[in-house]
Order: structure tokens, then sequence, then C-alpha cells
């Protein structure tokens, strides 16, 4: 059984879309429609295609090595083609996620547009408790952007 409940009590997402972008859209719905091209339409220079942003976000214990998990998260990013703007990492432990100031700046990243994903490596670097958990990508979802486990399996 799906909940629909929670989707409905979302808040919409506005698009950033730039003023060449919104000129392609006109153009593309005014072809649709049957109305001639207008030289107003035609883009007088070559659309420059961004990588997709991500910032890598890590947790752990005040004197744990994450260098491995950073290493996986910088791999699989790259196996995608985003483009790692951040790596962020708390080294207070697992404090609930209010509590981390490192978590705050990812976050922050995708609010302001730098990201438009947050990549971690373990499900738990996030928060082990599920409510937590959703809070926080409900967060991030609300910014504009997602969060991104690389591996929910293989948690140490």
């Amino acid at each position: 059984m799906v909940n629909t409940e929670s989707r409905q009590r979302q808040e919409p997402t506005t698009a950033r879309r730039t003023k060449g972008d919104l000129r392609r859209r006109q153009a593309i719905a005014d072809a649709a429609a049957g109305l001639p091209p207008s030289e107003v339409d035609v883009p007088t220079e070559a659309a420059k295609i961004e990588r997709f942003r991500c910032v890598i976000y890590l947790c752990g214990a005040p004197h744990a090595n994450i260098a491995a998990p950073r290493e996986e998260c910088t791999d699989y990013a790259e196996m995608f083609g985003w483009e790692i703007t951040a790596v962020i990492e708390d080294h207070a432990g697992l404090l609930p996620p209010d509590g981390r100031e490192g978590l705050r700046q990812a976050v922050g990243r995708i609010k302001g547009g730098e990201a438009g994903v947050v990549l971690t490596a373990w499900r738990s670097m996030i928060s082990p408790i599920p409510q937590e958990y959703d809070q926080v990508a409900h967060e991030i979802e609300r910014a504009g952007g997602f969060l991104h486990v690389k591996d929910s399996a293989g948690q140490p």
C-alpha cells in the first residue's frame, strides 16, 4: 500500500531556469504548436552543459579513519560523472543530525544551489534512526536536491 498523504503535504520546488533555458522551452512549445521559428529563438552561442554537482558528507567517531569511505564516495561520484563541490566530514560521533555542523553545511550547499545531491557512504552517517534520516532527506528535497546513500547494505 502506498502512502500518498506525505507527498501531498510536501512544498513544491521551484525550478531554477536561465533565460536561455526559457527561450529554448518557448521555441520548442512554439514548434509543437506549428508556429514558425523566429530569429529571436535561435541561440547565438552554444549552450554550456554543466556537470551535475554533489557534496560528499561523511560522519565518524572523533578518531575514526574515514579515508576509505571518502575514497569510495569520490569514486562513486566520478563513476556518475558528478562534479564534487565539497567533501564535508564530521568527527564528533553520531550526534543527532541537527547537532552536527558539517551536516548543516552540506544541506546549506543544496539550499545555496551549489550542489544537487548530498552523497554519503552509509545511511547511518546521516542517522541510524529512520525518523531522523527521513527528516534530513525531506529537508534536502525541499531545498531542491536529494540525499543519496552509496551503500546502504555495506554498513560497518
